[in-house]
């Protein structure tokens, strides 16, 4: 049974927290002058050819920008910052570095071998922190030994490695809870979904793309042909649908019926909800109308009554009166 290469990288998980913390060292960094791209070390575990990445550190970084030999990383800073790491989850190991590329540049291959002081296989992750293109932010590359045919020395190379987005459950919640609070919620279901369709097919286009493009350059010789690139190619080719089958465009024609006129149903049923919600609203006002004349009516009869209780009152009063009067003269006769 051949033994497994410890060091053989089979795909590179990055978590959410590492983007996050990315992100925020390129923004502070970018307040403070014109910084182009920043640095930091990768801190993670291999787990059997998945190189888990869990957490990042920045580390002071420059570079001239006319010389991109030279350059200085404050490697005694990322010694105290792993021992501080170190201390709260030993765990965590130095698995490589990351820097905000947005590409490869001629230096890279000089600070992986500083990193490989501190992990012999060392991954650069490339994190764009400004992505224009759809896909994910992270590109991840390991060093190998590019042999030549004509007997040359041997030089270093970054071959590329698969990468992807992974989060534990905690990490999953928060990053959901991030995303609420970041969502517009005066946008509704049915423009979220369109916006993503509309997402994935500028995704699948700039894809199309790009095969397009290495085809073009592998037929005009400027590429070697990847026999492995080609047998992919071909197997994606096999699953597109044969549009010319009669059956395939007799289901497409119904399917596309079905869908247009549950859309029409839709729109008559929104208008006669709209007619008739009007037709209440007037209902409604007019009886709210009516109501309003009954209310200045009684008003009116109340004051009337009021004014005639008060009149009979004052009548009383006046007779009552008048009989004292009397009864006085009376008396003195």
């Amino acid at each position: 049974m051949p033994v497994q290469d410890p060091n053989k990288l089979d795909k590179v998980v990055v978590h959410p927290l590492v983007l996050l913390s990315v992100v925020d060292h390129f923004n502070r960094m970018g307040k403070v002058g014109n910084v182009k791209r920043v640095v930091g070390v990768l801190l993670g575990s291999n787990r059997s050819g998945m190189l888990d990445i869990s957490n990042s550190f920045a580390v002071p970084f420059d570079e001239d920008d006319k010389d991109r030999s030279v350059w200085f990383l404050d490697h005694d800073y990322l010694e105290c910052m792993y021992g501080m790491f170190k201390k709260v989850n030993a765990r965590e190991k130095i698995v490589g570095w990351y820097h905000t590329g947005p590409k490869l540049h001629q230096n890279d291959v000089a600070i992986n071998e500083l990193v490989r002081r501190y992990c012999p296989s060392s991954v650069l992750v490339i994190i764009d922190a400004k992505p224009k293109d759809l896909g994910l932010p992270t590109e991840a590359y390991i060093a190998v030994e590019e042999v030549h045919d004509d007997g040359t020395p041997t030089t270093k190379t970054f071959e590329h490695v698969p990468s992807e987005i992974g989060a534990e459950e905690a990490e999953e919640v928060g990053v959901e809870h991030l995303l609420r609070d970041i969502k517009d919620t005066t946008v509704g279901t049915l423009s979220q979904r369109i916006t993503n369709q509309l997402m994935g097919l500028k995704g699948l286009h700039s894809q199309i793309q790009d095969m397009h493009s290495y085809l073009e350059k592998v037929s005009q010789g400027k590429l070697p042909i990847n026999h492995q690139i080609v047998y992919q190619l071909q197997d994606v080719f096999n699953l597109l649908p044969d549009v010319n089958f009669q059956e395939y465009v007799k289901a497409m024609h119904v399917k596309t019926n079905d869908q247009m006129l549950v859309v029409y149903l839709a729109s008559l049923i929104r208008s006669i909800i709209a007619i008739h919600n009007l037709i209440n609203n007037n209902l409604q006002n007019r009886d709210a109308e009516k109501n309003e004349g009954k209310e200045k009516k009684d008003d009116k009869k109340d004051t009337k009554g009021d004014k005639d209780t008060d009149k009979a009152k004052d009548k009383k009063e006046a007779s009552k009166a008048g009989g004292d009067k009397e009864s006085g003269k009376s008396t003195k006769k």
